[in-house]
């Protein structure tokens, strides 16, 4: 129970982290860490209270938190029952979190993808047949896509923003060498859905890595 309710208060906080990130973003890691923890205000409480408009956004704000809240529940218990390593929990969390601030604003911050990529390190170090498999894999995360946007650059030359490659360079570090092609692959497709769904030409590439990372993690030790 008490990955279920770890991850359910977590995913409450999604939708408040990804509005915080709105208001100081981009920034250093060090101002976004303090931003984080002593938020600026800019609506005063009597205004927020007879504001119609503020009170709608209130109550989707809730709703998104719940939403959040039961996904981030479910896939941290999952993680737990089906994964060789709770230190996934904390890759699904980072990830979730990402997922929101990038389709918020269209930003992946550095204050949450080099800890993931960190993070990935530490959790290869204390599997010792995989730590030179997570180090290719990080670079692999990097080059790939950069060599990719190089065959497109002229028509797309935004195909890969600098924070979908410090991204996949992390999730590379968790998944090793060997699958950052599929990964790229795997994303691309659901990135291609996402704009089909919406009837759009573009939009932000991290929640089609999210997806995709959470989907072949997950595949990668069921099948």
């Amino acid at each position: 129970m008490i990955y279920i309710f770890s991850g359910f208060v977590f995913g409450l906080l999604i939708p408040y982290i990804a509005r915080r990130f709105s208001k100081f973003m981009p920034a250093t890691m060090a101002y976004g860490l303090y931003r984080l923890v002593w938020p600026v205000k800019t609506v005063c409480r009597q205004k927020r209270l007879h504001n119609v408009k503020y009170q709608r956004l209130k109550r989707q704000y809730i709703m998104r938190s719940i939403g959040w809240g039961i996904v981030s529940a479910g896939l941290s218990y999952a993680a737990h029952i089906c994964l060789p390593s709770d230190f996934y929990i904390a890759l699904i969390w980072i990830l979730l979190a990402l997922y929101e601030i990038d389709r918020r604003m269209y930003l992946l911050p550095d204050i949450l993808t080099v800890p993931l990529l960190i993070l990935g390190f530490v959790f290869a170090a204390t599997r010792a047949d995989f730590a030179l498999l997570s180090a290719l894999g990080a670079a692999a995360g990097y080059i790939l896509p950069v060599i990719s946007s190089l065959l497109i650059v002229k028509k797309y030359p935004e195909a890969f923003g600098g924070g979908d490659i410090k991204l996949l360079a992390a999730v590379g570090a968790w998944i090793g060498l060997s699958n950052v092609p599929i990964l790229l692959v795997a994303s691309c497709i659901v990135f291609g859905a996402f704009c089909l769904i919406k009837h759009e030409r573009t939009g932000a590439f991290g929640p089609a890595i999210v997806i995709s990372t959470i989907g072949l993690v997950f595949y990668l030790h069921l099948m």
